[in-house]
């Protein structure tokens, strides 16, 4: 038995007026054709609901039963209803990003900090983490976007391109290779190498690029966090290769030097990711504009 969105509207309106006629007013129909529609009702529920007499109408005990869950009905129908408006407005709702620690540590704040500034009762949450994970937690809806090294390839995923990611040689103010613009990786290997662990995409992108000069790496350390890799680095343990987005502080402070290693074609790209056939939440539709603008800023600069 289906009872019709119209049945509910006009069973209320009679319950609520007690007259089928100012009922029918209400409801801008005519007053046979709310009849019909109480008829029609009864029939389905196999009851009388109201109790006419003349131009009074009251509720039998079916009918007052029917009208305290269609009253819970309309309400819960009004709060879903002002939830979907708090949704659409961004005053409410929840915009969860997956990405790697790299691009949420260097990349993502500023972003982040305007989204938040002009939604605040958005509530946001970042899941870090490499970037076959990141397609999984967008292929699981886990997370409304990813941002990752491109390319990701799945058939399940649009991908868009967001920057390109230079990643740089660095060494202290004080190692000999201060003051070079450039370095190749069959320079780079007679020095001491302070990489990411083994396993991040960034390390294996550099080991396929270290192996391929056919001579055997001074690999010294291997640490999980770049932070530590720059602290390392300024203190001269070594030289390594890291996200020149990682190191833009420290650049412009003068406290570690970069030099270019990779032609510009050999640079990977960031990008976006999310479900081919997804549509966007209010707060992601927002937020992937406001990436999509500061990424075109960064690209200008």
């Amino acid at each position: 038995m289906i009872i019709s969105t119209e049945q509910l509207n006009t069973f209320y309106a009679v319950a609520l007026e007690k007259n089928f006629s100012r009922a029918a007013e209400k409801l801008f129909r005519t007053q046979p054709a709310v009849s019909q529609s109480i008829h029609s009702l009864e029939d389905q529920l196999g009851q009388p609901l109201f109790l006419r007499q003349g131009r009074t109408t009251t509720l039998t005990q079916a009918g007052q039963i029917l009208l305290e869950h269609v009253e819970e009905v309309f309400e819960t129908l009004e709060r879903g209803r002002f939830r979907l408006e708090t949704l659409k407005d961004l005053k409410g709702g929840r915009l969860t990003i997956s990405t790697s620690d790299t691009t949420a540590c260097y990349l993502l704040p500023e972003v982040l900090s305007a989204f938040r500034k002009g939604y605040p009762e958005v509530e946001v949450n970042i899941r870090c983490k490499p970037s076959p994970l990141v397609a999984e937690q967008v292929l699981s809806h886990e997370a409304d976007i990813g941002i990752v090294t491109l390319p990701l390839e799945h058939p399940k995923l649009a991908s868009e391109h967001l920057i390109i990611r230079e990643d740089v040689a660095i060494c202290s103010p004080d190692n000999p290779l201060r003051g070079r613009s450039r370095i190749s990786f069959a320079e780079l290997v007679h020095y001491p190498l302070l990489l990411l662990d083994r396993g991040s995409n960034t390390r294996s992108y550099i080991d396929q690029r270290l192996n391929e000069t056919g001579l055997k790496p001074r690999i010294t350390m291997e640490l999980g966090s770049i932070e530590v890799v720059k602290r390392l680095v300024q203190l001269d343990f070594g030289v390594s290769i890291v996200p020149r987005i990682s190191v833009r502080e420290e650049l412009e402070r003068g406290t570690l030097a970069a030099m270019t290693i990779f032609k510009k074609k050999e640079c990977r790209t960031l990008g976006m990711v999310y479900p081919a056939k997804g549509i966007f939440s209010p707060a992601a539709q927002v937020f992937v504009n406001m990436l999509k603008d500061y990424f075109r800023q960064k690209d200008s600069t």
